[in-house]
């Protein structure tokens, strides 16, 4: 089996910035209190830009990273749950303005952990011998599912497109990772999709379809905003993502002090900080970006790991340890190790 490595990162964000004193203009709420309780400063909200746009510029960032070619590509994974369109999907619209003609492409809803879940993928594809060079890329526009009078959910999120290339090694890259889903949860995040709708039923059977059997309809009326139960979010991070580090590090023969850099969804800075205190780890350790780019969802673990990537930090032999936590209820680690240049 062939081994695994990370060859280059890339990101792409809106020009547009929206400062927390901005968001004041919409809803009842001051730059002070979303800081304290988030950690958020700004974020980036399209204007202009498509998700393909950034998908393909953060591409296009991380293949020159890495040193190959887009026709050097066997397969391109676009994490998402906010595409441009339904068909075609996000990532045959990247390898079309890529002009990477041999890879295969698809789309992975996995909500803030898609990223994370797209690596593990990419990871068995090439371990497997089924690919050589894997695109994958987190991205959202998350600006059109929000309600910009809620003020639960409109301080929270950004848009943004992050890209990391995986190729095969001599070396192990990939060490190792470990999925969770928790569905029984899963209307603790939601958003709904266009009714059921079709000549052949009769209006009771809409109403049982669209209504009366969906649970989440219980708790709120249906909306295709997102709707995000905050509190329970916390609970469940802060707990989950711990478990599934130290489940992986076990699996591996490793302890938290054998990692590097920590590299979590950015969802909340005391969501991180808990984490941290939990793991007994050093914030120094933890890269941030969440105070410049909110929550972008899939988009949120790429973007760190390439601000990460490029800050000088990170040394050949330093182990990353990325976790993603977010709708369904889903989450993920993997753990990958730096390896010098062949």
């Amino acid at each position: 089996m062939s081994e695994v490595k990370l060859l280059g990162t890339g990101s792409s964000v809106p020009e547009k910035i929206v400062t927390n004193d901005d968001l004041a203009g919409l809803v009842e709420t001051n730059d002070e209190w979303i800081r304290t309780r988030t950690g958020i400063c700004r974020r980036h909200i399209v204007t202009k830009e498509t998700l393909t746009s950034m998908s393909v510029e953060a591409s296009r960032r991380a293949l020159e990273a890495a040193g190959i070619e887009p026709m050097d590509l066997d397969m391109i994974i676009v994490a998402t749950l906010t595409p441009d369109e339904p068909l075609p999907n996000a990532s045959s619209a990247v390898q079309k303005a890529l002009g990477a003609h041999r890879a295969f492409c698809f789309d992975l809803s996995a909500a803030c952990s898609g990223f994370v879940y797209a690596m593990g993928c990419a990871a068995m594809y090439i371990k497997g011998g089924a690919a050589r060079h894997v695109l994958v890329i987190g991205a959202e526009v998350l600006s059109k599912i929000v309600d910009w009078h809620d003020r639960k959910t409109c301080i929270l999120f950004g848009d943004g497109a992050g890209a990391a290339v995986f190729g095969s090694a001599s070396q192990p890259g990939f060490l190792g990772m470990d999925m969770g889903t928790d569905g029984w949860r899963g209307n603790t995040l939601t958003m709904f999709e266009r009714d059921m709708d079709n000549p052949f039923m009769t209006e009771a059977q809409k109403n049982a379809v669209n209504m009366e059997s969906d649970e989440a309809c219980k708790i709120r009326p249906r909306s295709r905003y997102v709707y995000m139960d905050g509190p329970e979010v916390f609970k469940f991070a802060v707990k989950q993502v711990p478990d599934s580090i130290h489940k992986l590090l076990d699996a591996q023969g490793l302890s938290v002090a054998d990692i590097d850099h920590f590299v979590l969804h950015q969802a909340n800075y005391r969501i991180i900080e808990s984490v941290a205190k939990r793991l007994k780890v050093s914030l120094d350790k933890f890269i941030i970006t969440i105070d410049e780019y909110g929550n972008t969802s899939a988009a949120s673990v790429p973007l760190a790991l390439d601000e990460l990537m490029r800050s000088g930090r990170v040394r050949p032999g330093d182990r990353l340890m990325i976790s993603g936590f977010g709708g369904g209820l889903t989450w993920g680690s993997v753990l990958w190790q730096i390896q010098d240049n062949d």
